[in-house]
């Protein structure tokens, strides 16, 4: 357990890759992962190299004898990609490669990373785990069946300095790389989890499953509603028919793909503005995974500092507006975003 999502993440890169390595990732990331990659492992000297995350082989061909790890998120954020998770675990395994995966939209209860092929998967415990917007916390968990002996990985096969020579693939075995984590990376940079986050975050788990089948219904119903709007260009949604993901969110995710899309209002990114500042229930928040339905606008907010090229390769464009469905009643939801779609309460 870790202080936040970022916190996992960032440790668990730095725990792989070193000065001169580089990772692999999707550019469907949201936007503080992104910019941590490329800009504060990039000061480290590790290079982060983003790909198209819909093609396996495009994540190949950037593969070299420093590539340290493979990275997506099983549901992208903020554009709703679904990866495919056994092709890049295929591709992953066959350079001796781990897969890192960040699987917080999907939650553990909607998906299972590591029986798909992943080797190491990252949480924001602050979203949906937690639950409620109370509490921050990042979670990483190893599968125990990654072989670290392929030479790319000597700080886990070589003595340790630090602690007398302790050899961690050798003495730790399926528990190596998190071991390593808590006792080097997590050590030295202090991000530990707060105790009452820690309670929290426990007490949000008791009620993960019964939440999460609650805020898909939701999610599934609004995303609905929202393509049959007439105000509304698009919904990017992988539980729609008409989504390009519908098949390996059927794969992956057979308990529905989340609670978190995006949408376009007709009008570009200006009308988007107003229909957000119309809302009365809905909350203008950064956050997702909450008990509340909230709205952003990713372009101006979580993915501002992207250049426009970044912001084009993750799937970020200037009219999009993303929804986390909270636990209100159906109705409730539903009226607010009418009224705003169509210019105000009546």
């Amino acid at each position: 357990a870790t202080a936040s999502g970022q916190a996992a993440e960032f440790l668990t890169a730095v725990a792989l890759a070193e000065q001169g390595c580089n990772l692999v990732s999707s550019s469907a990331l949201y936007g503080g992962t992104h910019t941590m990659f490329e800009t504060t492992l990039g000061r480290f000297g590790i290079e982060a190299r983003f790909v198209d995350g819909d093609d396996p082989d495009a994540f190949a061909a950037r593969i070299d004898a420093d590539t340290r790890f493979l990275y997506t998120e099983v549901i992208g954020n903020p554009s709703g990609a679904v990866a495919d998770l056994a092709a890049l675990a295929d591709v992953a395994h066959a350079h001796d490669l781990p897969l890192v995966v960040d699987s917080t939209f999907a939650t553990p209860y909607l998906c299972r990373p590591l029986e798909h092929g992943a080797d190491i998967v990252v949480h924001s415990a602050t979203k949906f785990i937690g639950g409620h917007g109370t509490s921050i916390g990042g979670v990483v968990v190893e599968s125990g069946r990654f072989d670290w002996g392929s030479g790319r990985f000597p700080q886990m096969t070589e003595p340790n300095a630090g602690y007398n020579g302790l050899r961690f693939w050798e003495n730790f075995g399926e528990l190596a790389f998190c071991t390593k984590l808590r006792a080097e990376q997590l050590r030295d940079v202090g991000a530990s989890m707060s105790p009452f986050n820690a309670f929290l975050l426990l007490q949000g788990l008791e009620t993960l499953p019964q939440r999460m089948e609650e805020h898909v219904a939701n999610a599934s119903a609004v995303a609905g509603f929202l393509e049959g709007h007439p105000a509304v260009g698009w919904v990017a949604y992988a539980g729609l028919e008409s989504s390009p993901y519908r098949a390996l969110a059927d794969r992956y995710l057979p308990k529905g793909p989340g609670a978190v899309f995006t949408f376009g209002v007709d009008g570009g990114r200006e009308a988007g503005a107003a229909f957000i500042e119309r809302l009365q229930m809905v909350s203008h928040l950064a956050n997702v995974g909450d008990a509340r339905t909230l709205v952003i606008h990713p372009a101006s907010t979580t993915h501002q500092q992207l250049s426009a090229e970044a912001m084009a390769a993750g799937g970020v464009s200037p009219d999009m507006v993303r929804l986390s469905i909270g636990l209100e009643d159906l109705d409730d939801i539903l009226w607010d975003l009418d009224q705003a779609l169509t210019g105000g309460a009546r």
